[in-house]
C-alpha cells in the first residue's frame, strides 16, 4: 500500500454532480443551464471507437462494487450485428446496506444518466437501454421517468436522437426489492419477468444478455460521469485519484458522524481528511473511533488504527484486507458492539440469500446463528475457528458474489475483532447490553437547519397519478 501523499482536493468547479444537493431544479431547463447535452452530438459523430477509446483512457472503474475498468467493459459488446439487437442496461437497484449515492443522482440530476446512457449506448451499438430501478425508489423513478418523458419530447433520445441520425429508446422497469437482483444477471433475469435468481456464466451477458442478446449491465454512477468525462477529456479525469484510481467519486457517509452527507470527492482522499472535511468528524472525537465498513456493507470492517492511514481508492483498501465497493462509508463509534453488528449483516444476508446455491443458502443460516450465540456469550471459543471455516466454505463456492457479501463481513470480525469475541465468550455477564443499544440517531443535532429548511426536499416535483396527461404540482408542505 502507498503512503505517498495524494493530490489536492477536488475543486468546486471540477465537480461532476453540480446539483447533488438540489439547490436547483433537475427539470431539462437547469440540467442544460449546468452543461448537461452541450456537444452531445458532436461527441456521438465523433464514433463509437473513440468513445470507448477515450474511456479507457480515462481509467474510468466502475462505480458499483467491483471497480472493473469501465472503457474495456464497453468494448467487449459486438461491433458488428448477427441479426440482434444490442442492449444496454442500468443498475439503478442500489439494496447494498449503506448506499445511497445513485438515489441523489436520479432525484436531483436525473439528464446526467439519461445524457450518459444515450452515449454509452451508442458507443456500445445499442438499441435501447433498460433502467433497472429498485422497487423502494419511488420518489427517485417518478423523476426519472419525467426525464425521461422530457428527453423523448425535445428528440434527445428516441428516433434520430439529438439529430445525429441514431435511433435510441429508453425504458424505466421498477424492481420488487430483491437484493441478488444487483447481481448483473440476476437484474437481467428479473427483467425478462422470471425469478431473479443469477445464471452461470458463461455465457456472459456480452454475448447473451437481457432476451438472449448482448447486453451490457453497468452502473447508475458510472454511466453518469461518461458526458463529463467525454466533453472535458480523459486527461482531465486522470488528473484526480492515483494511478488506476482516477476520478471523482461520490462517498455516502453515515453512520456515528456529526453530519452525515453524500459528497463527491476526487479519489484516494484519505479517509480521516473525508470524515473531518465534510462530516464535521466523528461523534464525541477521532479517538472514539472504533471501526469503519469502508465501502458498503459486504466489504470487511477497518479498526481504528488502519483508518489512521487509509487512502479512499480500490487498490489502498484492497491491500488492507477490506475494499472501496460503493463508497458507502459507515462509521462505527466505541458504543457499538461490533459482533451484534456483524450478526446483523449477517442476517440480512441470510434473509436475502435466494437459495439457488447450497453454500449460500445453508451457509449464511449458519453464521447468523453461530453470531447469535457468540453475540451473548453461548459459545465455545473453537466455534470462532469453526465460524472462519464455514465463510470460507461460502466464499468463492456460488454462482454470483453474495455468498462473497456473506463471507467477507464475518472474515472481517474475526481478523480485526476476535478478542472481543473470546472475551464475550469468557465473560458474558460482564458485557452490557444496554449500553451499547443503537438507537436509529444518536449523533449531535444537525447544524445545518436552515439550509435544509430552504434546500431539504430539494426541487422535488410530483406528477399527478390521476391525470390523464403529465400534470406536474408541487409537493404540498405539511
Amino acid at each position: 500500500m502507498s503512503t505517498a501523499p495524494p493530490p489536492p482536493a477536488v475543486k468546486d468547479q471540477d465537480r461532476i454532480f453540480t446539483n447533488l444537493y438540489g439547490e436547483e431544479d433537475w427539470r431539462l431547463g437547469d440540467a442544460k443551464k449546468r452543461g448537461d447535452w452541450h456537444m452531445t452530438k458532436d461527441i456521438m459523430w465523433m464514433g463509437p471507437d473513440w468513445i470507448v477509446q477515450e474511456m479507457k483512457d480515462s481509467g474510468l472503474r466502475g462505480r458499483g462494487g467491483a471497480g472493473f475498468p469501465s472503457g474495456l467493459k464497453w468494448s467487449f459488446m459486438p461491433k458488428a450485428s448477427d441479426g440482434r439487437p444490442s442492449f444496454l442496461v442500468i443498475n439503478a437497484d442500489e439494496s447494498e446496506p449503506g448506499t445511497c449515492k445513485d438515489r441523489e443522482i436520479m432525484r436531483k440530476d436525473p439528464h446526467k444518466l439519461v445524457e450518459g446512457c444515450l452515449l454509452a449506448g451508442y458507443a456500445m451499438r445499442a438499441r435501447a437501454c433498460y433502467i433497472y430501478i429498485r422497487g423502494e425508489y419511488f420518489n427517485e423513478a417518478m423523476v426519472m421517468d419525467e426525464a425521461i418523458h422530457e428527453a423523448y419530447t425535445a428528440g434527445l433520445i428516441g428516433k434520430n436522437a439529438c439529430g445525429s441520425g441514431y435511433d435510441f429508446d429508453m425504458y424505466l422497469h421498477r424492481g420488487a426489492g430483491a437484493y441478488v437482483c444487483g447481481e448483473e444477471t440476476a437484474l437481467i433475469e428479473s427483467l425478462e419477468g422470471k425469478q431473479g435468481k443469477p445464471r452461470l456464466k458463461p455465457p456472459f451477458p456480452a454475448n447473451v444478455g437481457v432476451f438472449g442478446c448482448p447486453t451490457t449491465v453497468t452502473n447508475v454512477e458510472t454511466i453518469a460521469v461518461a458526458p463529463t468525462i467525454l466533453r472535458r477529456g480523459a486527461s482531465w479525469f486522470t488528473g484526480f485519484g492515483r494511478k488506476n484510481n482516477a476520478g471523482t467519486k461520490l462517498f455516502a457517509i453515515s453512520g456515528h458522524v456529526n453530519n452525515p452527507i453524500v459528497v463527491e470527492e476526487e479519489m484516494s482522499i484519505p479517509f480521516r481528511e473525508l470524515i473531518d472535511k465534510h462530516c464535521g468528524g466523528v461523534r464525541g472525537g477521532w479517538n472514539k473511533l472504533q471501526a469503519v465498513i469502508p465501502g458498503g456493507s459486504s466489504v470487511p470492517v477497518l479498526p481504528i488504527e488502519e483508518c489512521e492511514e487509509a487512502l479512499m481508492d480500490f487498490d489502498d483498501l484492497k491491500a488492507r484486507g477490506s475494499g472501496l465497493g460503493t463508497a458507502a462509508v459507515t462509521v462505527m463509534d466505541d458504543t457499538v458492539d461490533m459482533i451484534a453488528a456483524i450478526r446483523r449483516l449477517a442476517h440480512f444476508y441470510r434473509h436475502e440469500s435466494c437459495g439457488q446455491c447450497t453454500p449460500c443458502r445453508e451457509g449464511t443460516g449458519w453464521l447468523e446463528t453461530i453470531l447469535e450465540r457468540m453475540e451473548v456469550g453461548d459459545a465455545d471459543v473453537r466455534e470462532i475457528g469453526m465460524l472462519d471455516e464455514i465463510s470460507r466454505q461460502i466464499e468463492g463456492h456460488t454462482i454470483c458474489a453474495l455468498g462473497d457479501a456473506a463471507a467477507w463481513p464475518v472474515q472481517g470480525l474475526i481478523r480485526r475483532f476476535q478478542p472481543v469475541i473470546e472475551e464475550r465468550i469468557a465473560d458474558p455477564q460482564g458485557f452490557d447490553f444496554e449500553a451499547h443499544f443503537q438507537h436509529a440517531w444518536s449523533g449531535e443535532k444537525f447544524k445545518n437547519a436552515e439550509w435544509t429548511k430552504e434546500f431539504g426536499g430539494g426541487k422535488d416535483q410530483e406528477v399527478d397519478p390521476g391525470a390523464h396527461t403529465n400534470i406536474i404540482r408541487p409537493l404540498l408542505e405539511n
